[in-house]
């Protein structure tokens, strides 16, 4: 039906019927080897003679009959009117094709399949042992249509018993597949110039405990995706394995680590000009994707011997620049700004800052030299750092964004600043890239089964992320943070991602958690190795992943990479873009265009206030909260009435455009943790508004299961911003209003508490209301 259909179209269309030709593929063999097997366990519970009997009867006739009775059909489809007007011009019949066509039973003919599937229009592939037997003893007669009636039998008599043609078919397809997937995936191989030149991958130290459902389901996926050669196709940049948008325009990440020996020279050039310098610190501006990877970098590794100091700056809150630029002397530092667009306000306005600050220090003459640039080609940063004389201008790879850029340029850069081997760590990363390419099946794939699992799990409702982390690299969490939700949150789908929780014991958690336990061998804690033993016995999904050298953590961007892509199309979303980033970013302009005509923000009313410390939301959430309140209209009767908000399956967010800092992080950890306790639901925590380049994106654009508590300030000491009315206070504000009031536009449960100029004081309160609130 398919063919003579696709014909009549080809023909239509002006086609010529003789260029095509087809077959339709049968096993014959493999149907009497499963049913055979049937039969037999089927005599050893039988003990009516009778069904015995009948059952006999089948052993070694039921694959010919089913050969014969579909040559029988064959032949009435393409003897009708329909095929007749295609035959007289020229088209081909179709063909049947007998497959595994060898004997498999030593008790029947050696020519059996060959000598009873002999006849017109029809294809024998047949084993090279089978030929050689019908060359010295085979007749040669066509018998394909002898004997209908006796087919016809046969199967009325597999019927009788109750033993299923369809399900043993169906089973031989799918096996049938697999191992012609296997065989083609090995083909494949043999001429891929990646899989020829790589030696045999590390083996997966990661170990998968999942419940027994998720876990089926997890094979079942994996399946389908080696069956479906869904690894090549990633590879290969088939955008059709997501969206079928622009997916395959942003898959440069790819060849990163390939890439590190063209880089080679560069980067030992660039850490040996700056050993060799006068500088003390290395400051990094920049914003999500750019910024994260140099967070982990100076966390991990921090300050390597006879090389600067590393520090990133992606805040605009006064407070957290002052204390920045207090640990600097402008005259020794270096600052490398890094925007893949080129047009972020955040790098922009930092770079407006400390480059008058560092002229101020240095001279017009010699400014230049403390900068270095990392921008996408042609962007507008990259004229900027021309026409200021910066040291160097580092590109970027137009194909890889943001947050898959850790292995890039606007990662290693920095990192060789630092003094970080960037030769080797790329090596390294290259391991896990051969480990995760085509060429390894996808069960052994450590990409693509922790990418099958994530997305699985995801679409199952286990969608919160938990990260455990070591703490030699306890900042990963913030790099997986924005690759996890950013890529996975949006079209009310997706993953959130919950760091730096202290894991806590197992009747605290929803079911609505997987674990991702991510141990440096070298240093392991005792009291999260025990814990997430504990996990693991309750049933929770736990997944560990053994990290035995701390230079191994590029191998760790590169198989996260690939897993969060793997996730993305599970999932069914698309990993590259995020569309709801730009919606605050819109909202933001805007209330700053108008600071900049009327030199004010727009006037705010609180719902709520109660010694200095203020509430705000849009008016749904106003409602909701005043009804919920009831006669408790105290601080800590708005927040019970916003945290019971929560139910199964929500999350609680902390947003905080505040400085950040251990003290601050400290009380607010301490909040999360007492919300967890209570409520037993997952909690995050994101200070603003590096947040909005990361899981901002989840929490607007993914699953509306969010609980948002804003927390803002007033700023003590604002910071002016050369050539711009406003400040970065102002700027701030704008951020955290512009938040908001898009939480508000998609209809989240967003409520923003505001403390007033003293934060510590101001938090203090805050937590002791939560705490009322909870024991309420």
């Amino acid at each position: 039906e398919a063919y003579m259909a696709g014909m009549e179209k080809w023909v239509a269309g002006g086609g010529e019927p003789r260029k095509v030709a087809s077959v339709a593929s049968f096993f014959v063999s493999r149907i009497d080897a499963a049913i055979d097997a049937v039969v037999r366990d089927r005599l050893e519970a039988t003990a009516g003679e009778e069904e015995r009997e009948l059952l006999r009867s089948l052993l070694g006739k039921v694959a010919i009959a089913n050969a014969k009775l579909a040559y029988r059909s064959y032949q009435r489809i393409f003897r009708g009117e329909r095929w007749e007007a295609l035959a007289s011009q020229g088209a081909q019949t179709q063909r049947l094709l007998w497959a595994s066509t060898g004997t498999k039973n030593p008790d029947y003919s050696d020519v059996l399949y060959i000598e009873e599937l002999i006849g017109p229009d029809t294809v024998n592939t047949i084993p090279m042992a089978t030929l050689n037997a019908f060359r010295h003893h085979g007749r040669p007669r066509a018998r394909l249509e002898e004997n209908p009636d006796a087919a016809e039998r046969t199967m009325a008599t597999l019927d009788k018993v109750g033993i299923s043609l369809d399900e043993v078919t169906d089973e031989l397809a799918a096996k049938g597949v697999r191992l012609f997937t296997e065989a083609f995936d090995k083909l494949l191989n043999a001429v891929d110039a990646r899989c020829r030149e790589t030696s045999e991958p590390t083996a997966d130290r990661a170990t998968y405990s999942l419940p027994t459902d998720l876990e089926e389901e997890v094979t079942r996926t994996l399946e389908d995706w080696g069956v479906a050669g869904k690894m090549r196709r990633l590879w290969a940049g088939d955008a059709s394995l997501w969206t079928n948008e622009d997916e395959s325009e942003w898959l440069g990440w790819l060849g990163l680590t390939g890439e590190s020996a063209e880089y080679k020279e560069q980067f030992q050039q660039l850490s040996q000009k700056i050993r060799s310098s006068s500088f003390e610190n290395v400051v990094l501006l920049g914003m999500g994707g750019s910024s994260h990877c140099p967070e982990v970098l100076r966390m991990t590794y921090g300050t390597i011997d006879g090389f600067p100091a590393l520090h990133v700056l992606d805040s605009t809150d006064p407070a957290h620049i002052r204390a920045l630029e207090s640990k600097l002397d402008l005259t020794k530092s270096l600052f490398i700004v890094s925007s893949k667009s080129g047009s972020t306000l955040e790098p922009n306005i930092f770079k407006q800052y400390f480059f008058e600050r560092v002229q101020q220090a240095v001279g017009n003459a010699n400014v230049g030299d403390r900068f270095i640039a990392i921008t996408d080609p042609g962007s507008r940063l990259e004229k900027v750092a021309v026409r200021d004389g910066f040291l160097r201008i580092f590109s970027g790879n137009p194909s890889v964004g943001g947050r898959y850029s850790a292995l890039s340029n606007f990662g290693m850069v920095p990192g060789a600043v630092m003094g970080l081997d960037i030769v080797d760590f790329l090596e390294r990363a290259e391991v896990m890239a051969v480990a995760t390419s085509s060429c390894v099946p996808v069960d052994a794939n450590p990409g693509a089964k922790l990418g099958t699992v994530l997305g699985v799990l995801a679409n199952h409702g286990w969608d919160k992320l938990t990260l455990i982390t070591s703490p030699g690299i306890m900042d990963l969490g913030a790099w997986l943070e924005q690759l996890i939700a950013e890529s996975t949150g949006k079209e009310g789908k997706g993953i959130i991602p919950v760091d730096r929780e202290i894991p806590g014991p197992p009747e605290v958690y929803g079911d609505d958690r997987l674990f991702v336990y991510l141990c440096l061998e070298p240093a392991r804690d005792p009291s999260q190795d025990e814990a997430v033993t504990k996990l693991e016995r309750a049933g929770h999904p736990v997944v560990r992943i053994p990290i035995a050298d701390i230079m191994d953590l590029g191998q760790e961007f590169f198989r996260w990479e690939i897993a969060t892509a793997v996730a993305g199309s599970i999932i069914g979303i698309n990993p590259f873009n995020q569309p709801d980033v730009e919606a605050s970013k819109i909202v933001t302009r805007r209330l700053m265009a108008g600071y900049e005509d009327t030199g004010s923000m727009p006037a705010e009313s609180p719902i709520f206030e109660e010694d200095g410390v203020r509430l705000f939301t849009d008016k749904k959430n106003a409602a909701a909260l005043a009804s919920a309140v009831g006669d408790d209209k105290s601080l800590s009767g708005y927040l019970r009435a916003h945290l019971d908000r929560l139910g199964p399956g929500d999350y609680l967010a902390l947003l905080a455009y505040i400085e950040m800092n251990a003290a601050h992080e400290k009380v607010l950890a301490a909040i999360r943790h007492a919300v967890r306790a209570k409520k037993h639901v997952a909690t995050c925590l994101g200070f603003g508004p590096r947040f909005l380049h990361s899981t901002g994106q989840a929490y607007k654009g993914g699953p509306s299961s969010g609980v948002f508590l804003q927390v803002t300030a007033d700023d003590a000491n604002d910071l002016a911003i050369p050539g711009q009315k406003y400040t970065f206070g102002v700027l701030k504000s704008a951020q955290a209003q512009g938040d908001l009031e898009v939480l508000a536009g998609r209809e989240r449960r967003a409520l923003r508490i505001h403390l007033g100029a003293d934060v510590r004081a101001g938090l203090e309160h805050l937590a002791a209301a939560v705490h009322r609130a909870l024991q309420s």
